[in-house]
């Protein structure tokens, strides 16, 4: 037996299963996206706590890149709803396998699951310890992180965005294509290798990359190294977050992903509709 689904497949195979995901019970997506939210940002705190110490960006964003798409791998093998990946309930949409407002249902549930399942590790990790490493020095990375986030002029956002989500779908897709489950990981493993190399944006990691920053800041030992490193947190706000980043990631996430969900339907699908 062949390993792997074809394009052909691939595409047929996530039509059915993005078309059920429109109609999954809502408690049930919203836990799953929770746990998603939660997988994501996990793989973010580690991300964090490899590099604080390393000066080289190259290197940092290397070991980053290493670390990072496990955390899509424990999304893919739990099951649990991740927004960016889900953009490609398109390809069911396109298909007429479902209805705008179903896809719409599921993107708000699983996008203010992610959210929440982000916030709660971040809450666990800024306030409760975990950035002390270093003396602290884990915590002021954080935000230093979160504040170049938040000051991305609005066009960078959105096109760094919209790159990011071409791979992470494409990852998705790869991921499907596969008959078991070394095959799914090792699909979706280089694509987000790829975006987190090259520095791309990500809505749902920027849920807790910048959401560890905005509650680091609010714990005043880590407040007052942040100042004592020189570092300016003026950009470091709730507006900057969901307005500055957030907003113009998740419109680029979403018309990355729809383009991948467009072109896998229009090559492979468009016939038979």
């Amino acid at each position: 037996m062949n390993g792997f689904l074809t394009p052909a497949e691939t595409a047929e195979s996530y039509a059915a299963a993005g078309a059920a995901k429109t109609t999954r019970n809502a408690g049930q997506l919203f836990v799953l996206a929770v746990l998603a939210g939660a997988l994501i940002a996990f793989g973010s705190a580690a991300t964090n706590t490899a590099v604080y110490g390393v000066e080289q960006t190259w290197t940092a964003r290397t070991i980053c890149s290493l670390l990072f798409p496990f955390g899509l791998g424990m999304v893919i093998l739990t099951g649990a709803e991740l927004f960016t990946g889900n953009v490609l309930i398109t390809i069911s949409l396109l298909d007429r396998r479902c209805t705008l407002a179903g896809l719409a249902r599921n993107w708000v549930v699983v996008y203010l699951g992610n959210l929440a399942g982000s916030l709660l590790v971040a809450a666990g990790c800024a306030l409760f310890g975990q950035m002390n490493y270093g003396d602290g020095a884990l915590a002021v990375y954080t935000m230093k992180v979160a504040t170049g986030k938040c000051a991305l002029p609005f066009a960078n956002a959105f096109v760094l965005g919209i790159l990011c989500n071409v791979l992470v779908t494409l990852a998705v897709l790869l991921a499907f294509s596969g008959r078991d489950n070394i095959s799914r990981l090792m699909g979706a493993y280089f694509p987000v290798c790829f975006f987190v190399l090259c520095g791309f944006e990500h809505s749902i990691a920027n849920m807790y990359y910048i959401g560890a920053g905005l509650l680091a800041k609010t714990v005043p030992r880590y407040a007052e190294l942040a100042v004592e490193s020189g570092l300016d947190l003026s950009a470091l706000t709730v507006s900057g977050f969901l307005v500055g980043n957030l907003l113009p990631v998740t419109l680029g996430n979403i018309v990355g992903g729809a383009a991948v969900g467009w072109l896998f339907w229009y090559c492979n699908l468009r016939k038979k509709s």
